[in-house]
Parts: C-alpha cells; structure tokens; sequence
C-alpha cells in the first residue's frame, strides 16, 4: 500500500481519510515551551534545576521532604505564570480551528501555553503546575497561589494538597483515550521530544503500526527519530508554524 506524502497526508495519499476527515494527534515534549523560556525539568547531568530527580520528582521524595517539593513547584508554578505562548503554541491553535475534533494535542508538559495560546482540545499526560490535587478526596482544584504553606483543600479542607504533577512511578493521565487517539490517527506528530520518558516515547511506533504518517519536529532528532517517516530540525517556533500552513492548505485545496 503506498504511503502518504511526509508532509501529512494519509496512507493512500490523499490528505483524507475514509470518513472525509483527517485525524490528527500531536504529541509535545519541553522542547516547545523552552521557547516561551520555561526551563525543562531536567539537565545533562539527570539533575532536576540542582535537584536530584528522586528528591523532588518521586512520592518518596515528596514523603521524605515535602516542604521541599512544595517550595520546588511553587517556583515553577511562578514561572509559567510569567511565560507567555510562542508561535508554535499559537499555530497549533490555529490548527485546531481547521480540524476541530479531529485534532487532539497531547502534551507532556505541566505549563498552560497551549491552552493560552487558545487550543482547547489538550490532553496533560503529566498533569498541570496551575492545579493542585488533594491527597484525601483526590479534587483537583486550579491552583495559582503557593502550595508550601499547606493551605486546606477548597472541597473537603484537609491540608493535603500537592501538587497535580505525575512523578516517576505515578500513572499518567488518560492513557486509554490517548492510546485510542493515537491508533486511530491518520497522522501522529511529536513536537519538542526527547523520545526517552515512556509511555510517550513509545505512542509513534503505535501510530505508525496502526497505519499513520508520522513526522517529528525537533531542534535536534530524539532518541525515537528512526521511527519517524520524517524529521525536520529546527526551533519549534519556526518549524510547527510552517508545517501547520502546509497542513491547513492542502486541506483547503
């Protein structure tokens, strides 16, 4: 069967599917909100901004210094709030405006900038840094303000708030309806990855099993580019900008 145009078209190369729709799942990594200066989480050297991953990153770290953890995330939380959306956010909302419920945006980032940016249809794998979660009735409440302070949870108000961050040995959230997005997409993009934290990591070879293009866009290829059908590299700010007005107009054509 042949394969579709790299550029984004479907298995028979038309840039349809069967149903006259074009599905589309982009999955993003730290590499587009580095753009917006948020820092990513973790360096050359496995450390988490001078922190070692276990410390602040971990249920066990959280259990062994929560003051810390706290203190970590509501500085990051402060710092998302400062960043702003950078072109490729905002194309990816664009995007959306054209294929609608056919687009899912999958991130494995904690900050807001796709939501900012306007796209609506976003699934946080990894959890929000602007939401809490109460460890005794399991709310989820939005949350701006500091964390450190142990401030009572505003549904059942014990003092057991955390912060709603997935941390290494934790579920992420929503892996049935991502799993079922992803193989039932005609096409499967991954924008900023680093292709080494799995599950995501592994959401292209189940793309590409289940018979979709894929195309990953990166400063530099992951550690998963080999199972790509194509690689562009580049700034995420340059490259998903472009890609998107490719996309939209030959689905206009």
């Amino acid at each position: 069967m042949p394969r579709a145009d790299p550029r984004g078209g479907d298995r028979d190369g038309s840039l349809v599917s069967h149903n006259g729709a074009m599905r589309v799942v982009v999955l993003t990594g730290a590499g587009i909100s580095a753009e917006s200066g948020v820092r990513t989480f973790r360096d050359s050297g496995g450390l988490w901004e001078g922190h070692d991953v276990g410390a602040v990153a971990t249920p066990e770290g959280f259990a062994r210094d929560p003051d810390l953890v706290q203190r970590f995330y509501d500085a990051r939380r402060r710092a998302v709030l400062e960043a702003t959306p950078n072109p490729a956010h905002r194309a990816l909302a664009r995007l959306e405006e054209t294929l609608e419920d056919d687009l899912l945006v999958v991130t494995q980032n904690v900050d807001d900038l796709h939501e900012r940016a306007g796209s609506q249809r976003v699934v946080h794998m990894h959890g929000e840094l602007r939401r809490a979660r109460c460890q005794a009735c399991g709310h989820r409440p939005a949350w701006d303000d500091d964390l450190a302070d142990s401030p009572p949870c505003p549904e059942c108000g014990e003092r057991t708030l955390r912060p709603d961050v997935v941390w290494f040995g934790e579920v992420p959230y929503e892996l049935d309806r991502i799993a079922d997005a992803v193989s039932r997409c005609d096409l499967f993009v991954s924008v900023g990855t680093s292709g080494s934290v799995y599950p995501a990591a592994g959401y292209v070879a189940l793309a590409a099993t289940s018979g979709a293009r894929t195309l990953e866009l990166n400063l530099e290829p992951s550690e998963v580019a080999h199972l790509f059908d194509e690689v562009r590299t580049g700034p995420a700010a340059e490259l998903v900008p472009a890609w998107v007005v490719e996309l939209r107009g030959a689905l206009t054509r």
